[in-house]
Order: structure tokens, then C-alpha cells, then sequence
């Protein structure tokens, strides 16, 4: 263990700063300079132009119908489902959930009012301050509370500034600042989650806003990725075994804040409780309009892959491997493992917690999803059905960090595994709407 006197920690603290701060800038400085492949809009994919859709709809023409914002030069996107509207003709409508846009349509409203800018005449203006707002702003904070997370549970100076580095430049979630997405938000919300039930779990006498905040966050990880669906019943039911009443209290009605307006707008949008893509079947398919790419015959990773085995591999230690492209998270995996062994419960439920929903995540995804779902999530840098578990793996990676830095050839490999993370971090910050680099490899050999 390391001598935690005052100057070590001042120069810990300096080094943290440091590195929080050239993440951030590279990712503003990165928003500043994103263009579209066509150079007209800084939308990176058909996934972000979907949102940008919606956003730009409400403010702009007061519905969640995209008929004229998908005729905007560099605004059509294939994520759009199509479905009778209120005035019993067909519409075009995003096919992402609408709680998020919503929200981001109060930001786009007040800059307009307050500037006259709109997102038709001054697109690139408009999408990047929103952008900083909406991604780099809740990401520092991320870091910040990640920070604090290990000074606090760290034990050694290699160990604290190991995890912080890798949360700054060592995780697929690094690119996703640079873009509108749900899987950021999903993750920083997973993470002040897992805060609030270890602060709920260590200290009885938690204010009521703890609960509060909790519910909030687990909600709306929840509202953003369906799997997280796990988290918000595994929390609940954490809390109603800690503290009934105080949860019953705060917790729950701040779970229905989220719920209450998730189900309440896409009721608004399309007149149905049930999100876009809840309407697949034959004789209720939302996607079966002329020209939609999800009728049309796919090919590449929309295709599908047919060996469940083959797509567990690549999923894992493959082309979009988890591991082989974060190859960190090996020593998180040692990390959560050695939570399991801690004496405090509260320990045990993070190792608990960082092995159990991940593997619940592969089985659903691998093995329980039909041909045309193993995709790999589409185009897109990694396995990203799994980014919103990264927090998890961050918190577990301490003590593996701390396990590390007690000998060189540890350290040494340590930094071998994180510098290939932030290689593959690192290159999609062009567009992380792309393949992962072995991908391109492995298409490029013609397997």
C-alpha cells in the first residue's frame, strides 16, 4: 500500500484533474469539428439522425411526426417506423423511444427563443451546444463521481489513477460523447444508481433525496435501455429490503416521474402505450412501409449471424468482442470476483451486481434473441448492448488495480491491457457509428 501522506495525495489529485480535463477537451474539441459524411449536418448515423428528427419536429412544427424533417438534405434516417396519426393518415415517426428527444426538445426550445437559431438554418450551432450540454456536461460529472469513487476505495497511487485513466480515455463509451445516443445517459444514470444503493446500504440515516435520486436514475436507465429493466427491479428490490418504508416513500414515486412520462409521450407519438419497437408483428408492423430498410433483403451485420456459438464468440472475445476490445475488463473480472469474498455486504452486492447483469445482458442477447437480432447491434463501435454496464466494470476494476500495482510485471501487463483499450476507444472518435477496427480486419480477410 502506498504512503498516503499530503503531498502524495495532492499530486494524485493534480494527476486526476489532468487527466479529466484533456478527456473533456478532446471531446469538445472533437464536437466542434464532426461533419456527416455528406459534410451538411454533424449527424453521424441514421441512429442519431432519428433523435435530432424528433427534437427538431416538436420544436419546430409541434408534433412528433418527421414527414418534413426527413426531406431536409442530410436528415433522412432508415430509424423511423411508419403508422396511422391523429388524423387518421399515415406519418413517419422515430422508431427511438420519445422521453429522451422530449427532454432534449425543452433545451432546443429555449435556445431557440433566446437566440433565434433553429436546427434547419444553423444545424451545426444548434446540435453542438446541445451536445455539450446534453453529453460532455453529465460526462465530467461522471468522471468526477467516478473519481471520488476510487480515491475513496482505492488502497494504492498506481491502482486510484490506473481506474481513472481507463475511465477517461479506456472505454468504448469515450466515443459516444461525440454523438446523440441513449447509451451514455443509460450508463451515468446506471452508475449514480449503484450509488445511491451502496450510500443507502453503508448508511441508514440516508437523507430521503438518496432514494429519491436513486429511482430517478434507475428509472430512467430503464427509459433508455430495455435490459437495464433488470437494474430497476434489482434495486427495487435491494431497497425494500434495506429500508421499506423510506423507499416506499421517496424511491418509488421517483421511479414513476420517469414511468409516468415515458408511457404518457409515447402515447402522445403514437397513440399506443407500447414503444416502436414493440410493433413488429405481421399484422401490426410499424416498419413495413415502401422503401424501409428493414423489409428490404440485409446484408453485412444486419444480416444476422446464424451460429449462436459463433456470435457468443465474437461477442465476447472476437470482432465486437467485449473482451477483446476493453481487454481491461479481464481485470475487472478478478476485480468483481474478489468483491464476492469482501465481509461487507454492500461489496458483495457491486461484485453481485457487475457479474450478474452482465451475464444476464449475454445470455438475452446471444442466446435468447432470434437470427435477425444478432447483429451486434448494428453498426456501431462495439457490443453496445452492454456499454451501460461500463460504470460497473470501472468501480470493479479497483481492487483488481490495487492488486496490480504490487508488482512490475503486473503493472506492466496492466498498462499493455489499457493502452489496447484506448487504442480501440480511440479510433472510432471519427464516427462511433462505425465498425470496431477488427471487424474491418476481419471482413477485409474475406472471412
Amino acid at each position: 500500500m502506498d504512503d498516503d501522506n499530503l503531498d502524495t495525495r495532492l499530486l494524485r489529485h493534480a494527476i486526476y484533474v489532468v487527466l479529466i480535463v484533456i478527456a473533456l477537451a478532446n471531446a469538445v474539441g472533437h464536437i466542434g469539428s464532426i461533419r456527416a459524411a455528406d459534410r451538411r449536418t454533424p449527424f453521424l448515423s441514421a441512429n442519431d439522425r432519428s433523435r435530432w428528427s424528433t427534437i427538431s419536429a416538436l420544436v419546430d412544427y409541434g408534433t412528433y411526426e418527421i414527414d418534413q424533417v426527413r426531406r431536409r438534405p442530410g436528415w433522412k434516417s432508415i430509424d423511423m417506423v411508419r403508422h396511422t396519426g391523429r388524423d387518421g393518415k399515415k406519418h413517419y415517426y422515430s422508431s427511438k423511444p420519445t422521453l429522451f428527444p422530449t427532454m432534449l426538445a425543452g433545451q432546443y426550445a429555449v435556445i431557440k427563443a433566446v437566440t433565434g437559431a433553429n436546427l434547419e438554418s444553423n444545424t451545426f450551432g444548434v446540435a453542438r451546444v446541445i451536445l455539450v450540454i446534453t453529453n460532455v456536461l453529465p460526462f465530467a460529472a461522471f468522471l468526477w463521481l467516478m473519481t471520488c469513487w476510487v480515491e475513496r476505495h482505492g488502497e494504492t497511487d498506481f491502482g486510484r489513477i490506473f481506474v481513472v485513466a481507463a475511465a477517461c480515455f479506456g472505454t468504448l463509451l469515450s466515443p459516444f460523447v461525440l454523438t446523440l445516443n441513449n447509451h451514455l445517459p443509460a450508463a451515468i444514470c446506471a452508475f449514480l444508481t449503484m450509488l445511491g444503493v451502496l450510500r443507502i446500504w453503508e448508511d441508514e440515516e440516508a437523507p430521503g433525496w438518496v432514494f429519491a435520486g436513486t429511482g430517478l436514475a434507475a428509472a430512467f436507465t430503464a427509459a433508455n435501455e430495455l435490459p437495464a429493466l433488470s437494474l430497476l427491479v434489482l434495486t427495487t428490490c435491494a431497497l425494500l429490503w434495506l429500508q421499506p418504508r423510506r423507499t416506499c416513500i421517496f424511491y418509488l414515486p421517483a421511479v414513476a416521474l420517469v414511468a409516468i412520462p415515458f408511457f404518457v409521450t409515447t402515447y402522445i407519438a403514437h397513440g399506443s402505450l407500447r414503444p416502436p419497437y414493440a410493433h413488429r408483428d405481421p399484422s401490426d408492423n410499424w416498419y413495413d412501409y415502401p422503401g424501409s430498410h428493414w423489409t428490404a433483403p440485409r446484408t453485412g451485420v444486419d444480416a444476422g449471424e446464424p451460429s449462436r456459438g459463433k456470435y457468443l464468440l465474437h461477442a465476447l472475445i472476437g470482432h465486437h468482442g467485449f473482451f477483446s476490445l476493453t481487454p481491461i475488463w479481464l481485470l475487472s473480472a478478478f476485480g468483481a470476483g474478489t468483491l464476492l469474498t469482501r465481509r461487507e455486504l454492500s461489496r458483495r452486492y457491486l461484485g453481485a451486481v457487475t457479474l450478474g447483469l452482465w451475464l444476464v445482458c449475454v445470455v438475452f442477447y446471444t442466446m435468447l434473441r432470434p437470427e435477425i437480432d444478432r447483429n451486434y447491434g448494428g453498426v456501431a463501435c462495439g457490443f453496445r448492448w452492454l456499454f451501460w454496464l461500463i460504470p460497473f466494470w470501472l468501480m470493479s476494476l479497483v481492487p483488481a488495480a490495487d492488486w496490480v500495482a504490487e508488482s512490475r510485471w503486473r503493472r506492466t501487463i496492466a498498462l499493455c491491457l489499457l493502452a489496447a483499450a484506448a487504442f480501440s476507444a480511440a479510433l472510432p472518435t471519427a464516427n462511433p457509428w462505425s465498425h470496431p477496427w477488427p471487424y474491418l480486419l476481419w471482413v477485409g480477410s474475406g472471412r
